[in-house]
Formats: structure tokens, C-alpha cells, sequence
């Protein structure tokens, strides 16, 4: 299985395990598929002790941990686009980076009205290549993640820094949906 579809563990002080999302910390790696699943079942059959061949302890919802690491992880992505001119936000300039195809990623508020949401989907499908569409976040976690208020539509430019936060985004699709159940409800 490719790297970017894996989480890498490490054991950390007093024998426990640590995830290590940025693949940096010192030590043998102990690899499991990003998702919740694998995470789980490789604590329960005490999987990171065999690999490491030493005694280790997974700590409890270490699923969770990792989940919101994840999470972090991408949010503070966004930020780090912000500041390098990688985003773009408010209605009216995403829906000009959709038109001009520059758009890798529509990333919209969980909370956002479904109006605005729908009409820059419209113009996504129009595209020869749609950007993807995530909406695994409220707008007060966005707001606070870029250092703005009220951000409800944004798109992230394609380009390296988009395909480095894809690669998060994907590990975290295996822990938490991308899409709120209630958009699958709208027309």
C-alpha cells in the first residue's frame, strides 16, 4: 500500500504508542491503513507490540487521537495556503477560480446554506475537471484556522500545496466522512 494511505506510529515514553503524522520523529516505524477500523484492530490484537518487538501500549480512542490530529493537520493546511496565496475565499471569488479551472479543491462550511453551495456546484460540473468537494468542517473551525470570520465558500488553488493537503485530506477521509449526511438530502 502506498505511504500516503498509511498512519505512522512510533513508540513513545513509558512504552506507549504515538501516531506520527508528519513522519518525522525518531524511532522504527509502525505502519496501519488510515482508517478508523485499522487503527482499532491493530490496537485490539495488540498488533504495534509484534511489529516493534517490544512491549507497547496503545492508549484508549487512539482512533480518536489520531482522528483529531488528522483534522488539525488539514486545518492548519489551510492556513499555511492562506499565507502562501494557495486559497481563495468568498462566494463570487471561488466561483471565478471554478470558472477558470484553477480550483483544486471546493472546500465549503458543514454549517454554510445550501444555496451558495449548490450554484458553485453547478459551475464545478460544468468543469472538465471538477475540483473535489469537502465540507468536513464548521465555519468557526475555518474561520479560526485562516484567522477570518465568517468564510463560508473557499477553493484551494491546484498546484504542489494542494497536492500535499490532499494527501491529508484523504488519510482523515478514513476516519471521518468529508461530506455532512445532510448534504447527501439536499436536491
Amino acid at each position: 500500500m502506498p505511504e500516503d494511505r498509511l498512519i505512522r506510529f512510533v513508540a513513545g515514553p513509558e512504552a506507549t504508542v504515538v501516531p506520527d503524522l508528519g513522519r518525522k520523529l525518531p524511532g522504527r516505524g509502525l505502519w496501519v491503513e488510515a482508517s478508523r477500523a485499522s487503527v482499532e484492530l491493530a490496537a485490539r490484537k495488540n498488533a504495534f507490540s509484534r511489529a516493534a518487538k517490544a512491549q507497547l501500549k496503545a492508549p484508549a480512542g487512539l482512533a480518536d487521537l489520531v482522528e483529531n490530529l488528522l483534522a488539525a493537520r488539514v486545518l492548519q493546511g489551510l492556513g499555511l495556503a492562506r499565507r502562501a496565496g494557495e486559497l481563495t475565499w468568498g462566494y463570487d471569488r471561488v466561483s471565478a477560480a471554478i470558472t477558470a479551472g484553477r480550483a483544486a479543491w471546493m472546500i465549503e462550511a458543514a454549517d454554510g446554506a445550501s444555496d451558495g453551495r449548490r450554484k458553485l456546484l453547478q459551475i464545478a460540473a460544468r468543469q472538465e475537471v471538477p475540483p473535489r468537494l469537502i465540507g468536513a468542517f464548521p465555519e468557526a473551525e475555518i474561520g479560526l484556522a485562516l484567522g477570518l470570520e465568517n468564510v463560508i465558500h473557499l477553493a484551494f488553488l491546484a498546484g504542489r500545496g494542494a497536492e500535499r493537503w490532499t494527501r491529508d485530506v484523504e488519510r482523515l477521509s478514513g476516519f471521518r466522512p468529508l461530506l455532512p449526511e445532510s448534504w447527501r438530502e439536499e436536491p
